[in-house]
């Protein structure tokens, strides 16, 4: 296993990158950097992906968070990065139930025991990672501190008909169409499109720094979902939907919302950020909806609320700081 470092998009130093088999046998590519020499290290934060995404898009990202004290993991989750796929086409992001995110999170957690990153252990995932972490706090499965969750894929946004939708993906996957792009869809990648007109940021800097890599590394990259995927997102999206969803999460969790999202939707998310039973929402105006991959004063919004919530993280950076100096 490796990663795919450039000029422009250095890797941070000091990775151990390695394949950890899930307990159904799938390969994940998952890497572990230790907190920075001499600092006490204010545990760990698993960084986890959106939808399509590889750990080479959170370089920069994991950086931030060395430069906090903390030590840091990251994985590809089935079906994409230089994880193992579910399908033979490795173009397609297909999965048949988010259940199955669930295993590769569970083979992650136990890696990082054996690994000894140390505690506490925090998560800071994105969209569809987020979703897989509110499953797990829901079913008391998961192992971290607090969870900080960036545009949650509680409801997909502009979605016309949504009933129809839904019943036109489940019949598809039922008759055997479920391993087939969704209708339109085919094997580019969103992150090799146009900066005019993208949904994903509004910085032209970052958006072209993640479109550079998965140009030199297209075997990191998926295409569109499938049709599977399609249908077990919105099985999830429906659980969401219950009132009790979030009153049983008990893991601290701040939810971080993209004011200008034209993915996931705003006003579900809303609604579910105010059930939870230990937590908070943040709304950043104008971002689009990688909040990571945005502009320096998104950023600059999203790590202010990052530090007032994960604990030490401003105190060690501080002391970090007077080490350095």
């Amino acid at each position: 296993m490796r990663l795919v470092a450039s000029e422009d998009n250095p890797a941070p130093p000091g990775a151990s990158v390695e394949a950890v088999q899930t307990i159904d046998g799938r390969a994940l590519r998952v890497a572990h950097w230790d907190a920075p020499s001499g600092a006490l290290p204010r545990g760990t934060v698993l960084v986890c992906q959106g939808r399509s995404e590889f750990l080479e898009k959170y370089f920069e990202t994991i950086g931030d968070l060395l430069t906090r004290g903390f030590a840091v993991a990251s994985f590809d989750w089935r079906g994409q990065g230089l994880s193992e796929r579910e399908l033979p086409d490795p173009r397609k992001g297909h999965i048949d139930d988010f259940a199955l995110y669930e295993r590769d999170a569970s083979a992650v957690f136990a890696h990082m025991a054996t690994a000894g990153c140390p505690r506490p252990w925090h998560g800071l995932a994105h969209s569809m990672g987020a979703a897989v972490l509110l499953r797990m706090a829901h079913a008391g499965t998961l192992p971290l501190r607090r969870m900080t969750l960036t545009a949650p894929l509680i409801d997909i946004a502009r979605l016309g008909y949504p009933r129809g939708a839904r019943a036109l993906a489940e019949f598809c996957d039922i008759i055997g169409l479920g391993g087939r792009f969704i209708p339109g869809g085919g094997p580019k990648s969103i992150m090799t499109e146009p900066f005019e007109g993208n949904l994903l940021s509004s910085d032209p800097g970052r958006y072209s720094r993640n479109a550079a890599v998965a140009a030199a590394a297209p075997e990191l990259c998926v295409g569109s979902p499938s049709i599977g995927w399609v249908n077990a997102a919105f099985r999830q999206m429906k659980a969401f939907e219950d009132s009790e969803f979030p009153r049983r999460n008990k893991t601290p969790a701040l939810v971080i919302m993209a004011g200008a999202d034209k993915v996931v939707a705003n006003a579900p998310m809303e609604r579910f950020a105010t059930r939870l039973k230990a937590g908070m929402l943040v709304s950043i105006p104008f971002s689009e909806h990688e909040i990571l991959m945005e502009s320096d004063a998104v950023r600059e919004q999203f790590w202010a609320a990052f530090d007032a919530f994960i604990p030490g993280a401003v105190a060690e950076l501080t002391a970090l700081e007077r080490r350095i100096a």
